[in-house]
């Protein structure tokens, strides 16, 4: 790098700098007079579309069902569909995906089924993480999909570790982690970024922007023009895409993953969007934003946007629509009464992973806990259904707590 010399205090803010956004479909599903289609094939374009779908319709049925008291915790994907899908598109369907919690819509586009999801959603004996996690904390070895770990940006230098070895073994795929605007707070974003710039891995960074860090605007969580220009900090490069052009983000993640696995060079895109839902279930946004504010996002929906652009194409049919909202619905609702009887995982698979071999001290405090919960059956009901029959006449030599 040429060391520039100047005689006189010369002190810069960065707004020297303009990070535009990239753009190809405007609201109406009709492609800017100066940008080019992406090379998009009719079917790979229906199954972005019907991926963005079945999350909406997931969500909107799933949140009804934890106002019902059915599940304890969701969180929804809504408005944000086309930037989650629409860079899983432009992935190879073998490099790994690291999310944060609200991205759903890769799992669905990689062909996680309705099954799957709420197996996890209600923790019962063919969740793959055991009912040891919160709902909507997904994982899937088979499609490349990191579970989801509820620390807020955990899964960033963790990415930038997974490329590493992607680069070593040199099998030409990348890693992609998805995180929001309030997690690149933490110190993780910068550690990742350092460390990926520095030992050139193959990793994309995704910023879903929506805005708000739950209730933190992003006008009080930074001073600087998003989170694109912190790129220049790492000498990375970087894209910044309207995050509801499902279009923009799919050509623009698969560029990325171009430079990443090609050349060997971490990307960071920042998806501007907005979360039309609450942060989570547990979230009312009506505290810290208007329904004015809400309503001109609308208007700006992903979905309706590719929606508009595959009908003006007759990729796709108002028939078509009706009929794929009815079958999902009809999908979602069974899936969800079979998987919710479903029983509990077996007690025993609490300790079953922890270790190769189960030490002694772990057996001693598993015994402990099926005493305390044979003690307390009413507070444990789904534990106690799993308990041995002969730990019924065992006593707590140790005292409880």
């Amino acid at each position: 790098m040429m060391t520039q010399y100047v005689h006189q205090p010369d002190f810069m803010t960065g707004d020297e700098f303009s990070i535009p956004t990239f753009s190809l479909l405007n609201p109406e599903g009709e492609l800017h007079s100066d940008a080019d289609e992406p090379a998009l094939e009719r079917d790979h374009a229906r199954r972005i579309y019907q991926a963005m779908l079945a999350t909406r319709i997931l969500d909107e049925r799933m949140m009804a069902a934890q106002r019902q008291g059915r599940l304890s915790f969701y969180m929804q994907c809504t408005g944000e569909e086309a930037a989650v899908v629409g860079a899983t598109a432009a992935l190879n369907d073998a490099d790994m995906i690291m999310a944060q919690y609200r991205e759903q819509g890769a799992l669905m586009y990689r062909g996680f089924s309705i099954d799957e999801f709420m197996n996890q959603l209600f923790g019962n004996e063919l969740d793959y993480g055991k009912g040891r996690q919160m709902p909507i904390h997904y994982g899937s070895r088979k499609l490349h999909y990191m579970t989801i770990s509820s620390p807020l940006a955990t899964q960033i230098p963790q990415a930038t570790g997974y490329a590493y070895g992607q680069k070593l073994a040199g099998n030409g795929h990348c890693t992609l982690t998805f995180f929001g605007e309030g997690a690149a707070s933490e110190g993780d974003f910068h550690a990742a970024l350092n460390m990926a710039s520095v030992h050139q891995v193959p990793v994309i960074f995704f910023c879903r922007n929506n805005g708000y860090a739950i209730s933190t605007p992003a006008v009080e969580q930074f001073a600087a023009d998003g989170i694109a220009p912190r790129a220049f900090g790492y000498h990375m490069h970087v894209i910044r895409v309207d995050g509801n052009d499902v279009l923009a983000v799919y050509e623009a993640t698969r560029q990325a993953r171009k430079i990443a696995v090609e050349k060997n060079q971490p990307v960071l895109i920042e998806a501007m969007s907005y979360r039309l839902a609450a942060h989570s279930s547990s979230d009312d946004p009506s505290g810290y934003r208007s329904k004015d504010e809400e309503e001109v996002w609308r208007a700006k929906d992903p979905l309706l946007r590719l929606q508009k652009w595959l009908l003006k194409k007759q990729w796709w049919s108002e028939e078509e629509e009706a009929t794929q909202q009815e079958t999902l619905r009809r999908e979602v609702l069974e899936t969800m009464k079979r998987a919710e009887k479903r029983s509990s995982p077996p007690l025993e698979s609490l300790i079953s992973d922890v270790y190769a071999d189960i030490t002694p001290s772990l057996q001693r405090q598993f015994d402990q806990l099926k005493r305390h919960i044979r003690r307390y059956p009413e507070a444990y009901p789904r534990g106690a259904q799993s308990l041995d029959l002969d730990v019924g006449t065992e006593t707590d030599t140790q005292g409880e707590a």
